[in-house]
């Protein structure tokens, strides 16, 4: 019996990705745990492995489709002892309870649509989507929609169990009908400066000045999580001056014992794992700001799994230090060498930077003295992390120099308080100014 291949959810978020490539082809034949596709998320390229083993009989999707819908049937197995020509490809796809259609073909030399039905069983197929229901469609449709600017929630379709395909959309433009809302109505996160439309935007630059860069799917995420964050979130800010002269002593010494391999030291502390290491152990010393908020109950965290902001090409990632409240100073320098250069290959796989108690955004390596960062859900509380720097201080009544970090915490009012998240801070601060503590 054939075994279909499905598209798989890579995060428990994830609602479509993109075929990047297929690294087998029609023919052959594949072991359980053979890496068959590679799959892109918003963040991150992810292999995928089969699951059962066959002959690949049917590849329904082509590499380099996009937004294929979770659960939508890929490729097709014929199992030991069929014969893989004869396997015809499923009539439908998707999820169990919504079976989607085969990808369609996007040239002239594949398989045409399948012809329209009778005007009977169209009535009794053809479904309208309710409204605030999802829309099914087809990769190419919703390619073809979004090229016409036309609302898949306003089209009817004539696909297997009312999925809109390929013809329902020729139909749409030929007819004028299901038209998008203009620009000027999309929600704020897919607006122009100041909730203006694209077109008003364009019309304030000479024609030729510019050059138009279509956002990719990472873009997209962040500018969509972070309006969401600031547009839900109620921030207030806090900041103070930390003392790094103590703590820029002991990962001098933390260094120099560093035991030697293959001529490598085994690891090598920087001042953002220290600041990791505190901020954890200060989230243990002021429990109730380790927190997420949600609409029914508080959530406190048992462990402070730390998120490291992480600059990428085209965006940024959160790799997360989980438990690293408990963790030695050397392995969390580790796991962050290790996540930083997956993260910049976008190799990270989901539950490697989904979730997380908190988060540290350190720009001080570009010289930033402070600023103050967007929170990032589920997490109530970000640290901005400014450069060290020796400036000024009154010691004894005397002026004297030290080396001074400035921090700024973000925090969610709906779950941490003025004086908490001071405390938070103030614990903080205790721990880079007194770093022995990190170590007990």
């Amino acid at each position: 019996m054939p075994i279909n291949i499905l598209m798989p959810a890579l995060s428990p978020t994830m609602e479509t990705g993109n075929l990047a490539k297929w690294l087998v082809k029609e023919g052959d034949t594949v072991s359980s745990g053979d890496v068959i596709a590679e799959i892109e998320t918003d963040k991150a390229t992810m292999e995928v492995e089969a699951v059962d083993e066959g002959t690949v009989a049917k590849i329904l999707i082509s590499e380099g489709t996009a937004d294929v819908a979770v659960n939508a049937i890929i490729a097709v197995l014929a199992e030991e002892g069929e014969d893989a020509a004869s396997v015809e490809a499923p009539a439908a796809g998707g999820p169990a309870q919504a079976p989607a259609a085969p990808a369609e073909p996007e040239t002239a030399a594949a398989a045409p649509d399948p012809a329209p039905a009778p005007a009977a069983a169209k009535q009794n197929d053809s479904v309208a989507p309710a409204a605030g229901a999802k829309v099914f469609a087809s990769p190419l449709a919703r390619r073809l929609a979004k090229e016409g600017g036309l609302d898949l929630s306003a089209l009817t379709g004539t696909g297997p169990h009312g999925r809109i395909v390929k013809r329902d959309i020729e139909t749409a433009i030929a007819t004028g009908t299901g038209k998008a809302a203009p620009a000027s109505a999309a929600p704020a996160s897919a607006a122009g400066p100041v909730g203006m439309a694209d077109e008003q935007v364009l019309k304030l630059f000479e024609e030729g000045s510019f050059e138009s860069v279509p956002h990719d799917g990472m873009r997209k995420t962040i500018a969509r999580r972070l309006t969401e964050a600031k547009s839900t979130i109620p921030h207030f800010y806090l900041t103070l001056d930390c003392n790094l002269d103590a703590l820029l002593a002991m990962r001098t010494q933390i260094n120099a014992a560093a035991p030697v391999k293959d001529d490598r030291p085994a690891y090598k502390v920087s001042v953002n794992d220290m600041v990791i290491k505190a901020l954890a152990k200060a989230l243990m010393a002021v429990p109730e700001a380790n927190a997420t908020w949600t609409s029914e109950a508080m959530l406190i965290h048992k462990h402070a799994d730390v998120g490291v902001a992480v600059s990428i090409p085209g965006g940024l990632i959160t790799p997360v230090i989980r438990q690293a409240d408990v963790k030695p100073l050397s392995v969390i320098a580790n796991e962050m060498k290790d996540m930083a250069a997956r993260a910049r290959e976008r190799k990270l796989k989901p539950e490697e930077y989904q979730g997380g108690t908190t988060a540290v955004s350190n720009l001080g390596m570009f010289g930033i003295r402070d600023f103050s960062a967007v929170i990032n859900p589920p997490h109530a509380t970000i640290l901005a992390v400014g450069a060290g720097e020796q400036r000024a201080i009154v010691r004894d009544g005397a002026i004297a120099t030290a080396t001074i970090m400035t921090v700024t915490l973000s925090t969610d009012h709906r779950a941490v308080d003025g004086a908490l998240g001071a405390q938070l801070l103030q614990a903080f601060k205790g721990y880079i100014e007194n770093p022995m503590g990190m170590l007990v």
